[in-house]
């Protein structure tokens, strides 16, 4: 019976000995904070949880780019172009948007608090469950068209238009 149990203890410690190191694949998210990207060109990009807080984006485009998770804090994003892109879970408040293309975009649960909209295309864009004030919904609401391609929301339901 002793035997026994040496000869399992052994064969548990070299089992254990055995077993092959798991790796944990995990790269730190890129970060674009202060960076002036102005006109940059990251459209098709993956870029999920991307860091461009307080950062000049005036012009860039994003255009179809994976955006899930990134950080916009207090960037300029005037006339940039987000087309399709997929910002889902983003966090994108104080941004200014004025003149932006964001039609077709998916903003799923975005935090976009404080950022301004003005003269901003949001044609088929989603916004369900994203985070705004009522002052923003009511001004989006005033252009409020469109269902998104891929999503198939209607860009007035995602925002509670009546």
């Amino acid at each position: 019976m002793k035997q026994l149990g040496l000869l399992l203890s052994l064969t548990i410690i070299l089992w254990c000995i055995t077993l092959p190191a798991v790796a944990v694949d995990w790269t730190h998210p890129l970060s674009f904070s202060n960076a002036e990207l102005g006109r940059h060109n990251f459209s098709g990009q993956n870029l999920q949880a991307a860091e461009f807080s307080n950062a000049n984006l005036e012009m860039a485009n994003f255009a179809n780019a994976d955006l899930r998770g990134a950080v916009f804090s207090a960037s300029v994003m005037t006339q940039a172009n987000l087309h399709g892109a997929d910002l889902t879970n983003a966090m994108l408040d104080q941004v200014k948007l004025t003149d932006a293309d964001l039609s077709d975009a998916i903003f799923i649960e975005a935090i976009l608090l404080r950022s301004n909209f003005a003269k901003t295309n949001i044609d088929g864009a989603d916004f369900s469950e994203a985070i705004l004030d009522r002052g923003q919904i009511r001004d989006l609401c005033k252009s409020a068209r469109g269902i998104n391609s891929r999503t198939h929301v209607q860009t007035r339901d995602s925002l509670g238009c009546e």
